[in-house]
């Protein structure tokens, strides 16, 4: 029986075990930044909205307009000439969200404040056209910003994962996992998120099945698979903001 007390969730994610992606391979990917720091990623699924995590947007942010978002990167570092930096308008939660000690209901929408300019380096990402749920043992891509050693430069990382059995991600996370609501990728051969990128899309078959949300704070840890938010499950309310947004003046 796992001693949940014991366990040290790792809010923030990020890429381990990743090899550097193709330049622009994932033109949907966004970069979550505040003046300091990058502090999440994120994926662009229209061109005035990104899906992240709700844990994104905490107590070191004290004003979203603090926030921009980054597209069209590769490297963040030097600022690059395929780059756009919008600024946020707005954020929401699902509104079942109560914080950082609630590891359900992990998802929230990104208005901009200004529509982003689709090209080779900037696209939208499909989202599940129906069940979104991933059969075990397939095989997805998580990428993102993370260091492959400490002090190094912060790289698009790309890495393919193992779908897990949902039974076994309950087994393991027991009353932190939501067999609706989550899905979760095996860590036991060293690959997955880790530090940097909460936040950033599960892709599998081409579309965004997934936000990463939380892993064990030792995120090789192979007794801990990486768990994530499951889009589908929540296709209904993202659709109802998104309407609500284009009534607003």
């Amino acid at each position: 029986m796992v001693k949940v007390a014991r366990l040290h969730i790792n809010w923030q994610s990020g890429i381990f075990g990743g090899h550097e992606a193709e330049p622009h391979s994932r033109p949907y990917m966004a970069s979550l930044q505040i003046p300091t720091h990058s502090t999440c990623g994120g994926v662009l699924i229209r061109q005035d909205n990104i899906l992240t995590a709700a844990h994104c947007l905490n107590e070191s942010i004290p004003n979203v307009r603090a926030m921009e978002v980054v597209l069209g990167a590769h490297n963040i570092n030097p600022k690059e000439a395929s780059q756009q930096r919008i600024k946020v308008k707005k954020f929401l939660r699902h509104p079942l969200f109560t914080g950082l000690n609630q590891y359900d209901y992990d998802i929230m929408l990104l208005k901009l404040k200004t529509k982003a300019k689709l090209n080779k380096f900037v696209r939208v990402m499909e989202l599940p056209k129906k069940d979104g749920s991933v059969p075990a043992e397939m095989w997805c891509w998580v990428a993102g910003w993370g260091r492959r050693a400490p002090g190094s430069q912060a790289e698009h990382l790309l890495q393919e994962v193992k779908i897990m059995n949902i039974e076994a991600c309950k087994a393991s996370w027991q009353t932190y996992f939501n067999t609706t609501h989550m899905t979760c990728s095996s860590s036991s051969q060293g690959k997955g998120f880790c530090q940097g990128d909460s936040g950033g899309p599960l892709v599998c078959n081409c579309e965004a099945q997934g936000i990463a949300a939380y892993t064990a704070e030792a995120c090789t840890d192979p007794i801990y698979p990486q768990v994530y938010t499951r889009i589908y499950a929540f296709l209904p309310w993202m659709k109802k903001v998104m309407k609500g947004q284009d009534s607003e003046p």
